[in-house]
């Protein structure tokens, strides 16, 4: 949430295509295919604090790109409250939200990349970022406006694109997590304003570029998208709407995997979840049994042979038998 949105700003196109597209992804891929299946116990022990995290990264995300004049830094922060939801569908550790999780990273890629390379052609143009600048390009550029409002539309989550349906699994998921404690319900329900509030930046970014009047002289004459830029976000565009309409095409894959993971991770957490592996883990020192010294020894040693001289042998055994009878 520091370096993310300054790395973007600075990136060439085509370098905050791939950091968004490739480069982000590998931490939630080092989560499922490293850290929670090597340290399962751990990883459930501390499931709830980082699902606090992650729904605080969701909503400062937010906020953050709701506040932006620039429109590169806006995506890059709407970046940050996107992979939020990657990681609480993570450690909310059901088969919906990590699939979710998946389908998510997938999404986030696509969208993500897109609004990129979006806001790459109008720097090319324009020079400039600045929401300020802009204003009735929906006149000048109908066909630009028109394929920035879709990936908006996805980033957001509109149902029948692809951003609606990794997200609505991650909160249906989290919503009757068992891993998470008593305050899955909640989780969902704030992670959920990450929606609302990305609806509210997306929109005021498309109303302030594309709706009103051309009231800047420099729009007045902007060339629209031409046959190569047109190519290029094409595959992009078909993917939001595949990804969105026909989910199954890549969920079904993903499913043997997703069975697998949670199968072993809880399979081993529960190995491994021994109450003094807890104590530890919450900070408390196992108690360690002291080695017998060489003292001890001879004492036991002493106390046996005693034991030994004391008890009755059995003539004496005999002997007590026949005075009774």
């Amino acid at each position: 949430h520091t370096w993310l949105p300054d790395a973007h700003v600075q990136a060439p196109t085509g370098g905050s295509v791939i950091l968004a597209a490739v480069l982000l992804k590998l931490g939630g891929y080092g989560f499922l295919r490293f850290a929670m299946p090597l340290f399962p116990w751990a990883a459930r022990l501390v499931a709830p604090t980082l699902a606090v995290f992650a729904v605080i990264g969701i909503i400062y995300g937010a906020y953050c790109a709701w506040v932006q004049r620039d429109v590169k830094k806006l995506v890059a922060y709407s970046s940050v409250s996107h992979l939020g939801f990657v990681m609480l569908g993570i450690f909310a550790a059901t088969e919906g939200s990590v699939s979710g999780a998946i389908l998510q990273m997938i999404s986030h890629g696509v969208s993500t990349g897109a609004l990129f390379i979006l806001v790459g052609v109008i720097y090319d143009r324009r020079h400039t970022r600045d929401l300020a600048d802009f204003g009735g390009l929906a006149k000048v550029m109908p066909a630009y406006a028109t394929l920035f409002v879709i990936v908006a539309m996805s980033s957001v989550g509109l149902p029948g694109t692809n951003g609606f349906v990794g997200e609505f699994m991650i909160l249906s998921g989290t919503f009757v997590s068992s891993n998470l404690g008593v305050w899955q319900k909640i989780f969902a329900l704030f992670a959920a304003t990450g929606v609302v509030l990305a609806a509210i930046y997306m929109l005021h970014a498309v109303l302030k570029t594309f709706w009103g009047p051309v009231d800047k002289k420099e729009n007045e004459d902007l060339p629209d998208l031409t046959g190569r830029e047109k190519w290029v976000l094409a595959p992009l565009i078909g993917l939001v709407f595949w990804i969105g309409v026909a989910p199954g095409f890549f969920l079904h894959p993903m499913e043997a995997s997703v069975e697998s993971f949670l199968s072993q991770w809880g399979d081993r957490a529960a190995a491994t979840g021994t109450a003094e592996e807890s104590h530890i883990l919450q900070g408390g020192i196992p108690e360690v049994e002291e080695p017998p010294t060489e003292g001890d020894d001879a004492d036991e040693e002493e106390a046996a042979e005693e034991e030994a001289r004391l008890a009755p042998t059995d003539d004496v055994r005999v002997a007590a038998l026949g005075d009774v009878r």
